[in-house]
């Protein structure tokens, strides 16, 4: 697999570890062509079977600092020209980035190794899980900016910390600490910055020994059961499950804890 100007990608056997690679601007997002890079990427790696998790982490201080501020002063790349041509840079662009992340099949742990600010903030929200660095700083300061949050923050954030807390940092533009996005949920766990990709690949894992099939639908039971009722959700899940008893990964499954050893999944 091929790096973009935006990604880094790199394979550990099923962990697929992606690292957003313009440390000398903390990480910008949303650069032209930064939308179709982010979704082949996604893509190749949807169709990867081998592939059963993700990490994604900044390189250098920052996780990502959002949209490229000297680009919005100049009104050039995605903020440049009309306001139908930005729109279009929306939609066909940045938009198209996060909805190959949300798109993503395997489960996706955000290592969060610094800030994650705007569009930074909203990208790392999208993974399912999210461990933070020390040094992590989370905010979607749009208004400080004079607009609005247009990368789906005000969809995403409320969905993982509660209306109420996400309307606080939308509406006054704060940035809080790792210790306090932990304190509202917005992380799972705080580690030393030096502890922080082993922690992850540790977690990704334990996740990547789980048959792959069943870990891509849970993931979509998941993602669904947020949109749907509970008889929709209920009836979702028996029609998976129905197919989940033919495979030889439950059969392995229930092997191997009758016979008190350690699953091998092959996703068969």
């Amino acid at each position: 697999m091929t790096a973009s100007p935006l990604l880094d990608i790199a394979r550990e056997g099923p962990i697929a570890i992606l690292t957003f690679n313009r440390p000398e601007a903390m990480n910008p997002l949303g650069a032209p062509g930064d939308g179709d890079a982010f979704a082949a990427a996604c893509q190749a790696l949807n169709r990867d079977m081998e592939c059963r998790v993700v990490i994604l982490t900044g390189a250098g201080k920052a996780f990502s600092a959002g949209g490229d501020i000297k680009a919005m002063r100049d009104k050039s790349g995605t903020f440049g020209g009309t306001t139908p041509a930005i729109s279009d840079g929306y939609r066909d662009n940045i938009h198209q980035m996060l909805r190959a992340l949300y798109g993503l099949r395997v489960p996706v742990i955000a290592a969060v190794n610094g800030p994650a600010i705007g569009l930074g903030c909203d990208v790392a929200c999208l993974a399912d899980i999210r461990i933070a660095s020390e040094s992590a700083r989370f905010g979607v300061t749009f208004l400080k900016l004079g607009i609005i949050p247009g990368d789906g923050g005000t969809w995403i954030l409320p969905r993982v910390i509660g209306m109420s807390r996400a309307a606080e940092l939308f509406y006054t533009g704060e940035v809080i600490d790792a210790a306090t996005a932990k304190d509202w949920g917005l992380v799972s766990r705080v580690v030393p910055a030096e502890a922080l990709m082993d922690e992850a690949r540790a977690l990704a894992t334990r996740i990547a020994a789980m048959p792959p099939h069943a870990l891509r639908h849970t993931k979509n039971l998941l993602r669904q059961g947020q949109q749907m009722s509970y008889d929709s959700a209920l009836e979702l899940a028996a029609n998976t499950q129905a197919m989940m008893h033919t495979t030889a990964d439950h059969a392995e499954g229930v092997a191997a804890l009758i016979e008190k050893r350690s699953p091998i999944f092959s996703g068969v």
